[in-house]
């Protein structure tokens, strides 16, 4: 009755969640599978005596305090800017996806390979394994319906673009980490329930053991693509061809426009891009013209591109070859 009872009070919690922000659905659809299923696991490993739930428990602890630092990410980065950090705290959320990318490497795949060779070394004698299917029966639902709200969240904003070039072009980490988390979960599950049906069906108790290091080394296989993409981000990347091609566009078609020399820009977080472009303009220019057609330049941008919150232009000298060194990103 009391497993009962706190299954209820999890559904109400991520209804609740749910309410709170639908833009967040991923996470906190996440967090409230995780919650639930963390417990479960640890209990139905020390019942049957199996490293490999434990190891699964150990996969879901780290699972919830992954959402959960994503949601402190998300808030902090929506701080406002402040004289210390004139550009805002956008990259907090860079910060945080790190931070899981470690956590998931260090405590979800360390600990699951220590356990799993530790108990291939030693194999224990495993107690009833009823416990461990009923967990991870329900956990395979939970994961599941987690990762279907994660891929359908994460499907709307991929439009026309691969599964993989949308991951590799997201500048938010919080809708491809939970996606990955979800989708590793799913199939940890199936390899705990392959290995634990296999090694109690024909006795090899070495089995239980294999689960564990082989989610292991899925952990960290995962937190690798992760740590890849969440230290591009961190270290600042910039906006697409395809914008780039229509910034100089909007640029040049101003009268008083030479050039758009250079594009220089990063993404400060998801929906917060600084840009600064090096134009040349007309030589007859005075000062108070070339402000007016900054200006002019500045608004068109920021019409056109409301992720661009920061606009810097500096006026340059025309010239006909430009450096190779800066050109070659541009």
């Amino acid at each position: 009755m009391k497993t009962v009872n706190f299954s209820k009070q999890i559904a109400v919690i991520s209804i609740w969640f749910y309410g709170m922000a639908s833009s967040n659905k991923s996470i906190y659809s996440a967090l409230a599978a995780n919650l639930l299923i963390a417990i479960t696991k640890f209990i139905a490993g020390v019942v049957s005596n199996s490293a490999a739930m434990i190891a699964e428990g150990v996969h879901s602890v780290v699972d919830t305090a992954n959402q959960l630092l994503l949601l402190l990410g998300l808030h902090q980065s929506k701080k406002k800017p402040d004289s210390r950090h004139p550009f805002g705290y956008g990259k907090e959320l860079y910060f945080y996806s790190f931070i899981v990318s470690i956590l998931i490497f260090g405590l979800g795949g360390g600990v699951s390979i220590y356990q799993g060779i530790t108990h291939i070394l030693h194999p224990d004698v495993p107690g009833n394994p009823t416990w461990s299917y009923v967990v991870l029966c329900s956990s395979v639902v939970f994961e599941g319906a987690s990762f279907i709200i994660s891929a359908r969240e994460f499907n709307k904003l991929r439009g026309d673009q691969t599964w993989w070039q949308a991951i590799t072009n997201s500048k938010d980490p919080s809708t491809f980490l939970v996606l990955f988390e979800d989708g590793a979960a799913v199939i940890g599950l199936f390899i705990v329930m392959i290995c634990l049906f296999l090694g109690h069906r024909y006795h090899l108790d070495y089995l239980d053991g294999v689960a564990s290091l082989l989610v292991g080394l899925l952990l960290i296989f995962v937190s690798v693509i992760l740590a890849r993409e969440s230290r591009s981000l961190l270290m600042g990347e910039g906006i697409s061809k395809q914008t780039k091609v229509k910034i100089t566009e909007i640029v040049e078609q101003d009268t008083d426009v030479l050039k758009l020399m250079h594009i220089l820009s990063t993404y400060q977080s998801p929906s917060e891009i600084l840009l600064m472009l090096i134009v040349a303009f007309k030589p007859n220019l005075n000062t108070e013209q070339i402000n007016e057609a900054i200006s002019r330049i500045r608004n068109l941008i920021k019409d056109e591109y409301s992720l661009i919150h920061f606009v810097i232009i500096q006026p340059e000298i025309y010239m006909d070859k430009v450096n190779p060194n800066v050109q070659t990103y541009i």
